[in-house]
């Protein structure tokens, strides 16, 4: 069975960083692509940067410039380095992998339980 769990998550000031890594463990044929959501107390949520096999990226707006995600150096593993965090960075970060686990399969989503990222001025 496939297994997503995020760690990292954690207190920060403004202007800080802290680093999030995402682990998809188990029985996976094809990674398509993982990445990060965040969502907010009160509000949606939303895409804050992915990394697909081809080594495309995408950001938020709001994390552009601070944010960066990467590869890391295990199997199946995603980083989201955070710089410069603000009050405004303050949510629940998802992992989202998208995964095959066979050859043939559809690719599905598999999402992590969350890891909390909480910014103070």
């Amino acid at each position: 069975q496939v297994h997503v769990v995020e760690s990292g998550g954690g207190l920060a000031q403004a202007g800080e960083s802290l680093r999030l890594s995402c682990v998809a463990s188990g029985r996976i044929f094809r990674v398509v692509a993982m990445g990060w959501y965040r969502q907010a107390q009160g509000k949606e949520r939303e895409l804050v940067a992915v990394f697909n096999s081809g080594g495309d990226t995408n950001y938020a707006d709001s994390v552009k410039g601070r944010f960066a995600i990467s590869r890391g150096g295990a199997s199946n593993t995603v980083l989201l380095q955070m710089n410069n965090l603000k009050p405004d960075d303050t949510a629940a970060y998802y992992c989202s992998a998208r995964l095959a686990i066979r050859n043939g399969d559809p690719v599905d989503a598999y999402w992590g339980q969350g890891t909390q990222v909480t910014v103070s001025s």
